[in-house]
């Protein structure tokens, strides 16, 4: 079959490390621009061959590395229906590939690559019903996948693979973040030897380093998603066994105890078979109303865990408050199996922290509440301590409740209902404190953003591209390790957060041989698109944060805050692309383009750069002051701890 690699004009945009805009100026601008070959008029697709050629023609810098190359032979392989299927199939070939590695030399001998299916079927024969056709893919795109291998790893090949993937189907896939992910697998604890998802989708959620002893079991409805899954924790050596099916109505693990379920069920889903399932002996707590699926996924993994198991279920944020499904939360609070609820954003998910019963144990009397605020780190060190009985375990971010207080008409466990109460004084100070801040930042304003004048001419000046500086020796790249042990002393770490907000180094580390000590004008950039010059007071000598990079430049031919201008700029462009399309890649800072400029006009550039940042800090902080000023002025009102000025007490 045809594999021509076609790609849409947010990819031309990333290859050639320009914005979206750029492409469309493009477009209308030059008649020789390559025609759409397919797609929609809304989102047409181009020959990768005639972009490459029309690229390389009007002097325009790009790079299409060999993944690039391999997804957009994949897209081009089948329509956007096919492509979960096409995505399964990459996914066997590659698994084939770090099964068979001595299979795969002899059948490359022959470029027809003959025995392709049937070497397939039989290394992969233990994936989720996937079948293997002989044109799937084409050779020459299996070749293109076998050299995404050699480079990257059979298992760096597909997670690249996926993450486009996520990014072509945002819309239609539900795939949970990875730091939620993440905090799940850290709050089911270390010791669970089988982990349960019933509804794993492409496998997110039992993605986590648990050692080779862990027995990992997902089902999955769909069954291209089950191969995903499948495949990506096989390429990771994980004890995977995944099965295509719908655990509810068809439950392939009837008969398991886990030590543990962790699921990020369907949200709202009114088919999840309430009339077939009415008599279940999974409803011990109650049947499940038609519009509540979420508590009758609640009840499955509970039947799915063995005594003292622990589940962490993502659940909307109105299931903790629906009026239909009041019985089954007030049966749960009774039974002592709900044990936990944790809003994680405002927008949700919540996480429902549940164990099932020991036969004899007696029901705890408390529930812990949380409003995390995306503050993962205090909802990990509070579950622990709230399951031994600590007092205060849910610190400042929420409270431990009555379980007999929570059992009224509404069984409402909404960690916001439950906010913990401040005194009249300690909101006052508190008050004050946000309106003292708020002012002086608004102080902090007057000067306004930098003079900026009219450039007044149309050709672009000489580019150049970060990767090409840091061939020429201009800048050296720095990589902190991925991680960092952290320590209560020893040397300074500058981590994500504190170039987020701007401030000196948090954390502390012991020092090691491969930390990264940064100087005074590295430029440190997040993944996140923030970026920062390190300054000779707040930074410099520090240890470079985990999942950090740092540009070091020759300050004879550039001034780094030119550099990191446009850094930031491409990072905030990329982040304000993922808040759309949350799974989206983060950007290449290596394909970063940079002016050609001498040294005098970089550090004009510099000086305006630096007066922006200043200005985005400062509205940053002046908002975040007001937003504070404003919900503690409305929560002392309602309280009562505040009076309006024309009142007295």
């Amino acid at each position: 079959m045809s594999s021509d690699a076609t790609l849409n004009a947010g990819d031309i945009a990333r290859l050639a490390g320009v914005g979206r805009a750029a492409v469309s100026n493009w477009r209308r601008r030059y008649d020789d621009f390559p025609r759409p070959v397919g797609g929609t008029a809304a989102s047409p697709l181009f020959s990768l061959r005639e972009v490459e050629h029309w690229l390389r023609e009007n002097g325009k810098a790009f790079e299409v590395s060999l993944g690039d190359r391999v997804w957009q032979s994949l897209r081009g392989a089948g329509d956007d229906l096919r492509l979960p299927e096409l995505v399964a199939r990459a996914g066997a070939v590659l698994l084939y590939l770090h099964r068979d590695p001595d299979g795969w030399r002899r059948l490359a001998r022959d470029p027809a690559l003959p025995g392709l299916a049937a070497a397939l079927e039989k290394a992969t024969g233990d994936l989720p019903r996937v079948r293997h056709e002989g044109d799937d893919l084409g050779p020459d795109l299996v070749r293109l996948l076998a050299g995404l291998a050699a480079e990257r790893g059979a298992a760096g090949a597909f997670e690249l693979i996926c993450e486009r993937y996520v990014e072509a189907h945002s819309r239609a896939l539900d795939v949970t973040r990875a730091d939620i992910a993440a905090l799940l697998a850290t709050l089911i604890g270390p010791e669970p030897r089988v982990v349960l998802d019933p509804a794993c989708g492409i496998g997110t959620l039992l993605l986590t380093d648990r050692g080779q002893d862990v027995r990992v079991l997902g089902q999955e409805l769909d069954e291209t998603a089950a191969v995903i899954a499948a495949v990506r924790l096989l390429l990771r050596g994980i004890h995977a066994e995944i099965i295509a099916g719908d655990a509810l109505t068809r439950d392939a693990f009837a008969t398991t105890s886990a030590d543990a379920v962790v699921c990020h069920p369907p949200f709202n889903e009114r088919a999840w078979g309430f009339d077939e399932l009415t008599g279940d002996p999974r409803w011990e707590y109650g049947l499940p109303p038609r519009g509540e699926s979420e508590l009758a996924w609640v009840q499955h993994c509970l039947a799915r865990v063995r005594p003292g198991g622990t589940v962490a279920i993502l659940m909307p944020p109105a299931a903790a408050s629906r009026r239909s499904g009041r019985r089954i939360r007030g049966n749960l609070l009774r039974a002592g199996a709900l044990r936990g609820v944790v809003t994680l954003s405002a927008a949700g998910p919540d996480v429902w922290l549940l164990r099932r019963p020991a036969p004899g144990e007696r029901p705890p009397s408390e529930l812990l509440l949380m409003d995390a605020s995306d503050d993962f780190a205090a909802v990990a060190a509070a579950w622990p301590a709230h399951l031994a009985g600590a007092p205060h375990a849910a610190g400042a971010a929420g409270r431990t409740v009555r379980i007999i207080d929570l059992l009224d008409d509404e069984v409402d466990v909404s960690p916001a209902r439950h906010r913990p109460r401040r005194d009249a004084a300690e909101l006052g100070r508190g008050f004050a404190a946000a309106r003292d801040g708020f002012h002086a930042a608004l102080e902090g304003l007057r000067g306004g953003p930098p003079e900026l004048r009219t450039a007044g001419r149309d050709r672009e000046p000489l580019m150049t591209t970060v990767a090409e500086l840091v061939k020429e020796g201009a800048v050296t790249v720095l990589q902190a390790p991925f991680k960092i042990p952290m320590a209560e002393s020893g040397a300074p770490v500058l981590t994500g957060e504190d170039i987020a907000a701007g401030g000196p180094p948090s954390g502390r580390t012991r020092p090691g041989p491969a930390l990264v000590t940064l100087a005074a004008g590295d430029i440190v950039a997040a993944p996140t698109g923030v970026v920062r010059v390190v300054a000779a007071g707040t930074g410099a000598g520090a240890v470079l944060g985990p999942q950090l990079t740092a540009y070091r430049v020759d300050p004879d031919t550039l001034d780094a805050d030119f550099v990191a201008g446009f850094l930031r700029f491409a990072g905030t462009s990329a982040a304000a692309s993922s808040r759309v399309h949350p799974a989206s890649s983060r950007t290449d800072a290596r394909r970063v383009r940079v002016p050609r400029l001498p040294l005098p006009e970089q550090r004009a550039y510099g000086g305006a750069f630096r007066g922006l940042i200043a200005l985005a800090d400062g509205l940053r902080e002046t908002a975040a002051l007001g937003e504070t000023l404003i919900r503690l002025g409305f929560e002392g009102l309602v309280d009562g701890h505040l009076l309006p000025c024309d009142q007295r007490a």
